[in-house]
């Protein structure tokens, strides 16, 4: 089946899917799971490796060429490795990328790369082992440093540690971030604390905007040059320091970039969410099981693509006032309004 790349109303083309593969996580982080319970999606309803292969052949044919594996934690799917090395080799698809918590990547990194996982985005939000405690409800941090470490080892390039960066928190710890990075050979992107899925707690106070992280760089370590890559869709901006380390912000909060944004996500149980701010989302997973043919799933996710007008994150920051966007009731109700359901 040939198929063409397909653009949405704000010409902004299909070109990059995250595909979660699970709902479940190993950590708690405060700013994505701080509740003490949760609604799961059911295990029958969650997507086969057959099926999540098959959903990215089709969505490579419309120019969705570049995959995300994303969570929950992905790592926790047994068999990871296999799926990446169907993903590899899906016609169209060329890059073929994960993110993770880091927890069990020490054990698997190696495997991985062997499937042909191309390149491996940690979180990383502090440096402190109390700290990581306090905000994930877990002691586990050794073993986020070594699945670091580990990622280099086994031949990983390009690796990136993303930090959700919230005032009181860690926003004390940006320089020490940065230091490590440089240590390690990964680049870290500060991401902007948002209100989405389960930031329950959220409030615009917490916020450490991208303005106030280059000050508080620029005030540590000199000028700061950004680092301009005509065309490029990526979320986040990279900047330069003068000993030539780089570093990116992902300022979704005070700075959307909807208007370049070509990504989208499907749900571990085959939602497909045009929107990280989206409410509802498109059942992927009843036409799969229903029998229908490769052209018919693709004809649907053009007509819907085609139609795509969706600035949430833009809208979200021109509002009056603005608080969580979801109150737990609300998540309860339907899990897939999750970050952990939906992949980040």
């Amino acid at each position: 089946m040939t198929l063409s790349p397909v653009s949405d109303r704000l010409s902004r083309p299909l070109g990059s899917l995250r595909l979660s593969v699970t709902d479940r996580c190993n950590l708690r982080c405060a700013y994505c799971m701080p509740e003490e319970e949760y609604t799961w999606l059911p295990r029958d309803s969650i997507l086969s490796f057959e099926e999540l292969t098959r959903l990215a052949g089709i969505f490579a044919g419309l120019g969705a060429t570049r995959i995300r594996l994303t969570g929950g934690e992905p790592l926790l799917r047994n068999g990871l490795p296999d799926l990446v090395a169907r993903l590899a080799t899906v016609s169209g698809v060329t890059d073929v990328a994960l993110t993770t918590n880091g927890l069990l990547l020490a054990e698997r990194a190696s495997s991985l790369k062997r499937a042909g996982l191309s390149r491996v985005t940690v979180s990383l939000d502090t440096l402190d082992p109390v700290r990581f405690r306090t905000l994930t409800r877990s002691a586990r941090h050794a073993d986020v440093l070594a699945g670091i470490a580990a990622a280099g080892e086994a031949g990983f390039g390009g690796t990136k540690l993303n930090t959700v960066v919230m005032r009181g928190v860690n926003d004390d710890e940006i320089p020490e971030l940065l230091e490590f990075g440089r240590r390690c050979g990964a680049e870290l992107r500060f991401i902007e604390y948002m209100d989405v899925g389960g930031a329950t707690g959220w409030s615009a106070s917490n916020v450490v905007s991208r303005a106030e992280i280059l000050e508080r760089i620029a005030g540590r370590y000199g000028p700061v040059e950004a680092q301009t890559v005509p065309g490029s869709r990526a979320p986040a901006e990279r900047f330069r320091l003068e000993d030539g380390t780089t570093f990116g912000i992902i300022a979704s909060t005070t700075a959307p970039f909807c208007r370049t944004c070509d990504r989208s996500r499907i749900t571990a149980d085959g939602t497909w969410f045009l929107c990280l701010y989206a409410a509802d989302g498109v059942d992927l997973r009843a036409l799969l099981r229903a029998g229908a043919g490769d052209a018919e799933i693709a004809g649907l996710i053009r007509t819907v693509w085609e139609r795509r007008a969706d600035r949430g994150a833009e809208l979200r920051a021109a509002l009056p006032e603005r608080g969580a966007l979801y109150a737990i009731e609300g998540l309860r109700a339907d899990p897939r309004r999750e970050m952990h359901t939906r992949g980040g």
